[in-house]
């Protein structure tokens, strides 16, 4: 079995993925690199999910790469758009060349001796094997085969179609159709308006209602910056302002959740316009508990008053030939169920990681600065906000990585490793900051965060943008090797925190 060896390996060719790659071009032109990509495109996520109305739930503006403006005044992409923006970028900056389609890898070993990765998979039913220095993962953090499917009771009774919105049939015909959407997050509120359209009726059946916000569609006033000023000013200005329109919500959503409660709902009352009860958009929990969710002109509102969709807060007690009867004894029925209930997470597209063979339990360990893992030797993962767009945090860690490659390189180094010497470790995930039930389920899989910086995330992109990108490499917490030694992984994290 033949082996390619690349200095540095990218795994996945999505939003991540090809950010990193176009920085890797950037700032550091002399290295060598390739990007392993499961699937047949570029797009990740934007190339998977086809269902109607799929759009992004950030604003382009900080949605978009630091070094590549969004073009238009569109604010909330649709799918399509976002994917011609990740294909036109990786032209651009000439990265489409070192993509490697259709790699499915299933394991990732570090070997001290060699000082390098040996990664394992299957291509066009081979089995290939690829080596590299420095592995950078950048898969994000859900299962791409399937999505969260709970119970449901009876479902073989159901005579009708069922649709999970992670794998929507190419030609589904949902014209004239009475369809039943199951959840209330952003997948949710962005197929109802869209199904509306050509739907007899749409309902959507949540457990519990979540905050929904209305964005414009489009910026009419970058629109007209745009027509006196150059494109890459007035982008950076739409970022800077969004930014921190952005962090001030969310800021004010933790300090005053009380406040912000009422004024997202007087705005969501007003929008329905005596439609709806407002007990099927009031939350039980504060703002940004869970992510808020966007919708552009408060088309889901729109919907809602048309009376072509409605809402309803109960719990499926099962299902019948026509379609489901709820715990208050109501029946919906419906020729179409989509069970828009959330994604199941999954970290390095499923891999295995081991280091000299032993396993790397990945819930027992840090992150440094949320880029580095504890006790793993030079490896990366590209990991965004959850409180923010994607994007402004990877392109962070895609920066600080340029960063320490380059530092590797300059002192003559051959391995870099983050070690936990104090046993800063706590009992939270990186996703500790959402309460959403796809980040509670999946808290046996998710790494730790410590008690403090360098371990702990900061969830804020100015603090960030210092500390990765102007801050030393150098800072004792991160240790060097020189090449072609031995390195001998980390204790194990321990659950002692008396030293901070």
């Amino acid at each position: 079995m033949q082996s390619q060896h690349f200095e540095t390996l990218i795994i996945g060719a999505g939003l991540s993925g090809i950010g990193t790659a176009c920085h890797l071009k950037q700032h550091c032109p002399d290295r060598q690199f390739a990007i392993l990509e499961r699937r047949a495109c570029i797009g990740g996520t934007w190339d998977l999910f086809r269902y109607p109305g799929i759009r992004s739930d950030s604003d382009m503006f900080t949605f978009g790469f630091s070094f590549r403006p969004w073009g238009g005044d569109q604010v909330l992409a649709d799918g399509p758009s976002i994917r011609k923006y990740l294909r036109d970028t990786a032209e651009e900056y000439r990265v489409t060349d070192h993509i490697h389609f259709g790699v499915d890898l299933n394991s990732a070993d570090w070997r001290s001796g060699e000082q390098q990765w040996v990664l394992r998979g299957v291509r066009e039913g081979k089995e290939v094997t690829y080596t590299c220095s420095v592995l950078i993962s950048c898969t994000g953090y859900y299962d791409y085969s399937q999505g969260h499917e709970p119970d449901l009771p009876d479902v073989e009774q159901f005579s009708g179609q069922i649709v999970h919105p992670q794998h929507w049939p190419e030609n589904l015909d949902y014209q004239d159709k009475n369809i039943l959407v199951i959840g209330s997050g952003a997948t949710a509120v962005t197929l109802v308006p869209a199904l509306a359209e050509q739907a007899a009726q749409v309902t959507m059946l949540q457990r519990s209602p979540t905050y929904i916000l209305s964005m414009p569609r489009r910026d009419r006033f970058l629109g007209l910056l745009n027509r006196v000023l150059p494109a890459h000013w007035v982008y950076r200005f739409a970022r800077r302002r969004n930014l921190m329109l952005h962090r001030g919500l969310f800021r004010l959503s933790k300090r005053w959740p009380g406040l912000m409660r009422r004024l997202m709902l007087r705005g969501v009352k007003k929008a329905l316009a005596g439609s709806a009860d407002m007990r099927h958009f009031t939350p039980s929990y504060n703002p940004w508990d869970q992510r808020l969710c966007a919708v552009p002109d408060g088309d889901l509102f729109e919907a809602v008053r048309s009376g072509r969709a409605s809402v309803v807060t109960d719990e499926v007690e099962t299902f019948t030939a026509k379609g489901v009867r709820l715990k208050s004894g109501t029946e919906l029925s419906a020729d179409i169920v989509v069970t828009a209930t959330g994604l199941k997470l999954q970290l390095l597209g499923g891999m295995t990681l081991t280091v000299d063979g032993q396993r790397v339990d990945m819930r027992n360990r840090l992150t440094y600065k949320g880029v580095l893992m504890e006790g793993v030797p030079n490896m990366a993962w590209v990991f965004g906000y959850t409180n923010a767009a994607w994007t402004l945090k990877s392109d962070l860690s895609a920066g600080y990585i340029c960063r320490l490659l380059n530092h590797l390189t300059e002192s003559g180094q051959g391995v870099f490793l983050p070690i936990d010497r104090e046993g800063c470790v706590a009992d939270e995930s990186v996703m500790a900051a959402l309460q959403s039930g796809y980040v509670q389920r999946a808290d046996g899989i998710l790494p730790r965060q410590g008690t403090r910086y360098p371990w702990r995330l900061l969830n804020d992109y100015e603090r960030d943008k210092k500390l990765m990108l102007e801050a030393p490499v150098v800072d004792g917490v991160l240790n060097f090797y020189p090449g072609l030694s031995r390195v001998q992984p980390a204790r194990p994290v321990t659950e002692d925190t008396s030293a901070c």
